[in-house]
């Protein structure tokens, strides 16, 4: 079955795997989701990833990480940028999410990168998710 938003495909995955208390969640792999995992890792979202080779596209799998108390770390993944609709900001324009506690992931010409970092470098994109 093809699935026509894979980065919604993605955001759901770990959201139910975060809902389910398990400690890793299997996605089918690409070098945009791989971006995104490394993202979300950098950022202290997750523990982990890795991409396993196999005879098809390979498979990515997240390492996810919970509070002390065993709460998942990920209150929310939002998909912003959907294929039906896409979202362009120039980086003037990016907003904190969560007053800055959470993340906007955008897509530029720099490669996958944070709200902050595109600021930073004043390069605006695509908004694929905003997480908290």
């Amino acid at each position: 079955m093809a699935i026509s938003d894979p980065i919604a495909d993605m955001l759901t995955r770990i959201r139910n795997a975060g809902k389910a208390k398990f400690n890793s969640v299997d996605i089918p792999g690409s070098k945009l989701k791989t971006e995104l995992a490394k993202v979300l890792k950098d950022e202290g979202y997750i523990r982990n990833y890795k991409f396993i080779k196999d005879n098809k596209q390979g498979i990515l799998r997240l390492y996810l990480k919970y509070s002390e108390k065993g709460s998942h770390n990920i209150l929310s993944l939002m998909r912003i940028s959907k294929p039906s609709r896409r979202v362009y900001v120039k980086s003037k324009d990016i907003k904190p999410v969560y007053n800055g506690m959470g993340v906007t992931i955008l897509s530029t010409s720099k490669g996958i990168i944070t709200d902050k970092r595109a600021r930073k470098e004043n390069i605006g994109g695509e908004i694929l998710c905003n997480v908290w």
